[in-house]
């Protein structure tokens, strides 16, 4: 099946991707080989619909940080919803097991902010779009003056986007008669609720699209 078949259908995609999905997986190589680091990342600056820069944080003692300001080429992996697709739903037994997945993979320069004004940016700008719509949202300010303290323990970042690949491998390539099938084994499974919107968003072009 031609890659093609499973790439963003919009121009929002794979952003959307990004902020619904923040934790991304930082990985770098350097002298004692490759290393990688589960961060929440956020949107900093777009051209249009392409993101062009990202900001995160990560502790100083974090050794990518050292290999990192020596090499600063990495790349930010995100992961969106995903799940098995198990041939015991279906009633052609000769299907084979896969997994639907959606993914974006960006190649990213980072460069290191190293300074109190750009952290406060940054650590603030995650809080509040992670604390947005909470009853009683925490603040940064609630910590006090234990804020302080953490800030001398972390370490801002941008990644600039140099390229970025994505696929959405959603069901697309199922036969007419397999997808329902498929939709209905997510339902009956739970816990696949945002996978399955994700489905008929991308299988918007069957006729009667399948209901979980």
């Amino acid at each position: 099946m031609s890659s093609n078949y499973f790439k963003a259908i919009t121009d929002t995609d794979v952003a959307d991707l990004v902020t619904k999905h923040p934790l991304a997986l930082l990985a770098c190589s350097g002298d004692a080989g490759l290393r990688v680091t589960p961060l929440p990342m956020r949107i900093e600056r777009t051209a249009g619909s392409d993101i062009v820069s990202m900001t995160g944080h990560m502790g100083r003692s974090n050794p990518q940080v050292a290999a990192l300001r020596a090499n600063p080429s990495a790349s930010l992996l995100f992961l969106g919803p995903h799940g098995y697709v198990s041939p015991s739903w279906l009633t052609d037994r000769t299907q084979a097991p896969t997994w639907n997945y959606a993914y974006a993979n960006f190649s990213v320069q980072i460069e290191f902010l190293d300074d109190a004004e750009n952290l406060e940016r940054i650590v603030r700008d995650l809080v509040d779009a992670m604390e947005t719509g909470r009853e009683n949202a925490w603040s940064v300010d609630d910590m006090q003056a234990r804020y302080a303290l953490l800030a001398t323990r972390i370490i801002a970042f941008r990644a600039t986007v140099t390229g970025v690949e994505s696929k959405f491998k959603l069901g697309q390539d199922e036969r007419e008669d397999v997808y329902p099938e498929i939709i209905a084994g997510l339902g009956n499974e739970g816990g696949h609720a945002e996978l399955i919107a994700m489905m008929q968003l991308f299988n918007a072009h069957r006729g009667g699209n399948a209901q979980a």
